[in-house]
């Protein structure tokens, strides 16, 4: 078994959430499917891994919203682990990508081959062509091979000598990264940043987790194996449950709340660079998804507070200034959010 601990966001609001009006306290829409299927995915998970409870709820709610996620944490926290476990519980087609250094676009999009028998060029698809894929170690590839990514993590098609290949759905990339080791790895371009809906940071296990990973491992349970975990959604249910998401309602002065909040990070004093509309989609779209995880049918302000860090952290860039007083992303983002009035 291996574990580690839950994402390094809070939960916690940073300021009094108005009381939600009584018409809105029972879900409208039947989301018994969705909650079936989430303990359903848990309990699979659960045969193989300890804790991650809210970073799987993370993990889930991109795919609901369609979006991308990237993992970060120190080696040995049970990344690359989850990320498989959560794509075999899915009846859709997964691949695994490990980036080096001296890996080349054509090995992720794939080439053309000319075949003599027809004096023309076939296509052959690489790795990328599949509903989950897991990119282990992202940033060890350099920027020629990242920006292959570019077109296919935003437009869900890939482009190759003047033909145009899409992808079929759903389409997630999933990508960890260690954020302490220099030696060979690269930046990620910050276009590339901005095409991830999270970045979640993973800590280690507490110690309840970590005593029963040990348990688990000196009773021989250390090499259970990944088969013993079953399919649970198929590409149709992803796709039911994704219309549903989209259908969540959202109150005006909610949207406002979340424009208020990604256009003050343009404006913050200790940001080099705020974050985009992309950004403002990203926090819509993951709320409404949130909301649905947790059975309700409208989206709160406490939905986007809890979404904030993980959409945002990887879309700005402190000032040097800052920098050298040693604050970080999440706590700029938790000024801004302290900032903003809450809708009521």
């Amino acid at each position: 078994m291996e574990s580690n601990s839950t994402p390094e966001f809070s939960s916690e609001p940073t300021q009094p959430t108005p009381p939600v009006a009584e018409s809105f306290t029972a879900a409208r829409t039947d989301f018994s499917r969705l909650t079936t299927a989430v303990a359903a995915i848990r309990q699979e998970m659960g045969k193989v891994i300890v804790g991650q409870h809210d970073l799987l709820e993370m993990l889930l709610t991109a795919i609901l919203a369609d979006g991308h996620v990237l993992l970060e944490g120190v080696p040995g926290v049970a990344k690359t682990l989850t990320a498989k476990l959560l794509a075999r519980t899915l009846d859709v087609p997964f691949s695994r990508l490990q980036f080096t250094p001296d890996l080349m676009p054509s090995d992720v999009l794939g080439t053309s081959v000319f075949r003599p028998n027809t004096a023309d060029f076939e296509f052959r698809p690489g790795p990328i062509f599949a509903s989950v894929v897991l990119i282990d170690e992202i940033n060890r590839a350099p920027a020629k091979t990242q920006s292959a990514l570019f077109e296919v993590m935003e437009e869900r098609h890939i482009t190759q000598d003047g033909t145009t290949y899409p992808m079929q759905e759903p389409f997630v990339v999933l990508a960890t990264q260690n954020p302490v080791e220099q030696e060979g790895t690269y930046r990620l371009p910050e276009a590339q940043l901005d095409r991830f809906l999270f970045k979640l940071h993973v800590g280690y296990p507490t110690l309840e987790d970590e005593i029963a990973i040990l348990q688990g491992h000196h009773a021989g349970f250390g090499g259970t194996p990944l088969e013993v975990v079953q399919q649970v959604l198929s590409a149709e249910d992803i796709a039911a449950l994704r219309r549903q998401v989209r259908q969540q309602r959202v109150e005006p002065k909610l949207l406002e709340y979340i424009a208020r909040l990604v256009g003050q990070t343009r404006a913050h004093k200790g940001l080099y660079l705020g974050a985009s509309p992309r950004a403002s989609l990203a926090l819509l779209n993951g709320a409404k998804a949130l909301a649905a995880l947790r059975g309700r049918d409208f989206v709160t302000p406490d939905d986007v507070q809890f979404l904030a860090p993980a959409v945002l952290r990887h879309r700005i860039l402190l000032t040097p200034e800052r920098e050298m007083e040693g604050l970080t992303a999440d706590e700029i983002v938790k000024q801004i959010v302290q900032q903003i009035e809450v809708p009521r």
